[in-house]
């Protein structure tokens, strides 16, 4: 099944880039963003995260990794893409993690209930048609959250940039109960 490049907004949805409370989203966060920094104070932090580790995650509205495990500020890089699948700029940016900034594990979590098991290669096609220009990129659709978790950790394995491979673990996150299940790689 194909996830249209184009779809139609529907007649009791708020227009595209509205907030609820009048002006638009982004107006909305701004605004937010003066009201936290009127408590801000600076942590005191570098970019070096105090636990080592990056978490690879997809981009669902619904994680909120933080939260989920257990994590405070300055913890983890957290790097967060569609499907969290382990593209060339994810290993771009856990490179840099590494390499640059000191950390050792490598966390990938995907969830269940993704949209990305719903669209297909097809999209890039749709979008080809629509625009007159094909990404350059792959959509990296899946069927199977958990085989696509241990390609993305067979990814991570085998890239000559990381330092580090032999904490890499991946799992799956329950939308619904918020439980993350183990996913062993392929022998």
């Amino acid at each position: 099944m194909s996830t249209s490049a184009h779809s139609p907004a529907e007649p009791s949805a708020p227009v595209a880039g509205q907030a609820r409370t009048g002006g638009t989203v982004t107006d909305h966060l701004v605004k937010a963003n003066v009201h936290y920094a009127a408590e801000f104070s600076d942590p005191g932090m570098d970019a070096k995260p105090v636990l080592r580790v990056a978490v690879v995650a997809c981009m669902d509205a619904r994680l909120d990794l933080h939260k989920a495990l257990g994590l405070a500020l300055g913890d983890c890089h957290t790097i967060r893409n569609a499907g969290g699948v382990v593209t060339d700029d994810v290993i771009r940016s856990l490179t840099i993690s590494q390499r640059a900034l000191g950390t050792r594990s490598v966390i990938l979590i995907h969830h269940t209930n993704c949209g990305m098991e719903s669209i297909t290669e097809e999209f890039r096609q749709e979008l080809e048609a629509e625009v007159g220009q094909r990404p350059v990129w792959a959509v990296e659709a899946y069927s199977d959250a958990d085989q696509d978790v241990r390609q993305s950790m067979q990814r991570v394995r085998t890239s000559p940039f990381l330092l580090h491979n032999d904490d890499v673990r991946g799992f799956v996150f329950d939308v619904t109960s918020g439980l993350l299940r183990e996913i062993l790689p392929t022998s």
